[in-house]
């Protein structure tokens, strides 16, 4: 028979289209999830956006189904969609779980319909670990082989952070191998087919090494050359990856900076802890390409509004004061290409603007927050997007899809770091962005592992 999916909060208002993800089987929305999803619509965020697209997905949906919706009614792909306002007895968790909280009465609708249907397999989806701990619990007390609990899995297209797609291979390879390509200055891929543990993708890069025990080794990148896969060195020189007064201080940065300045690659997704260089690297590629190469008209820098920790609530001033705390981390940056020292830059000139705003000014540089971004059409920029695994995957999509002709877009972010309350390392917009376009040849993917910041923080990233 098919399996009833009992669904959260936090997945529809993560996936407003989880509704129609289980074709075939029967989804069933508790009343308290509604009134939860009621209680997010006035939100002017992502969250809020999400509760009023179900209820616009639920509007057309009793239009159609408008004489039985006091029943199950089907859906085009199958199965049915049911909003279940009996089964909330407690009496069947209240020895164990007694407060009537909202995720104890999805629970206990879950528990109820498997009690009653013995004969049928129960799945409560959520995103929140610990509703599904409860209802691990709850299997086992209640010996129902037929209850289990997932979470949402539609969009998690990894098991964890470290299995996300890090943009390049290590393989060890004959020394013959190495000395083809520095002499061809190309390799196909099909002849390292037999020394390579996982997918090559186009923009990924090679590190090879020689197996014979030898110091031989080469670097390449992987392009689309006659219809085939080659691994062919950087296109850029060492000298011309010292920009703005940077230098790739390890090989995953020399790498990034390939992708970085590569007109061709038309999207960067760029992952790493704190103090791997990822914002810093891509700003002054920015700079380079804009004010330097004139291969862009303007730069666009944006971040997501999330705060980490408790929001510190309203702020006085006009837009761009009250950007500033949020965007700070951008002039620091900033700060240190333009070689300003941080306490001059405090001394306003006479119209009291800070010396690093008149430097953004004067480049045609937009530092703006993401919620000023949306609707708009960007042709012909550089646009880098910081802190961007706290987007959804809706937000990217629409960041994204923002982008015109001749524009080039920036992802940098930590999938570890996430601030925000509706995602984790893996279904966060990041993550989900680099595994679903990884095969693309206009995308570059790199991971950065090694902290240049400092030796402290480099401990403090790699130990706390």
């Amino acid at each position: 028979m098919n399996k009833i999916y009992i669904l959260d909060t936090n997945v529809i208002l993560h996936d407003p289209a989880s509704i129609f993800k289980y074709a075939g089987n029967d989804v069933v929305i508790p009343a308290v999830v509604v009134e939860e999803i009621d209680s997010k619509k006035r939100l002017q965020d992502e969250v809020g956006r999400n509760a009023r697209e179900f209820g616009r997905q639920y509007k057309t949906l009793r239009e159609k189904y408008k004489d039985r919706l006091h029943e199950p009614f089907p859906l085009d792909h199958g199965g049915t969609l049911v909003i279940e306002l009996n089964h909330r007895s407690f009496e069947n968790i209240k020895s164990i779980f007694n407060e009537d909280s909202n995720d104890n009465r999805i629970l206990a609708v879950a528990v109820n319909i498997a009690l009653e249907q013995p004969q049928r397999d129960i799945v409560l989806v959520s995103n929140d670990i610990l509703l599904i701990a409860k209802a691990d619990a709850l299997k086992k007390s209640h010996n129902t082989p037929n209850f289990m609990a997932q979470l949402y899995e539609n969009d998690r297209l990894v098991e964890s952070s470290l299995t996300i797609h890090k943009g390049y291979h290590e393989l060890q390879v004959p020394p013959e191998f190495i000395n083809a390509f520095h002499a061809n200055h190309e390799l196909p891929l099909e002849q390292l087919s037999e020394y390579l543990q996982t997918e090559v993708n186009p923009q990924d890069f090679l590190l090879m090494k020689s197996n014979a025990g030898t110091n031989q080794s080469a670097v390449g990148r992987v392009l689309r050359k006659r219809n085939k896969l080659i691994c062919c060195p950087f296109y850029f020189t060492d000298d011309e990856s010292f920009i703005w007064g940077l230098r790739p201080k390890n090989v995953e940065q020399r790498m990034f900076l390939e992708l970085l300045l590569d007109p061709k690659v038309e999207m960067v997704c760029a992952i790493g802890k704190a103090g791997t260089g990822k914002t810093l690297l891509a700003l002054a590629a920015a700079l380079h390409e804009t004010q330097d190469m004139k291969h862009y008209s303007r730069i666009t820098v944006a971040r997501p509004i999330v705060p980490m920790g408790k929001d510190i609530g309203y702020l006085p001033g006009e837009k761009d004061e009250k950007l500033r705390p949020w965007m700070q981390p951008i002039f620091d940056n900033l700060e240190q290409l333009f070689n300003i020292d941080p306490d001059s830059n405090k001394k306003n000139d006479k119209n009291g603007i800070p010396k690093i705003e008149k430097e953004i000014e004067q480049l045609n540089m937009e530092v703006e927050a993401l919620t000023y971004i949306r609707g708009r059409s960007i042709p012909n920029q550089f646009i880098i997007i910081d802190e961007a695994q706290n987007l959804t995957k809706h937000e990217v999509k629409t960041i994204v899809s923002r982008v015109g002709k001749g524009t080039k877009i920036v992802l940098v972010g930590d999938p570890d770091q996430i601030d925000h309350p509706y995602l984790d390392s893996v279904n966060n917009g990041l993550t989900y962005t680099i595994e679903r376009l990884k095969r693309e040849d206009e995308i570059g993917i790199i991971r950065l592992s090694r902290t240049e910041r400092s030796n402290l923080a480099e401990k403090a990233a790699r130990y706390l």
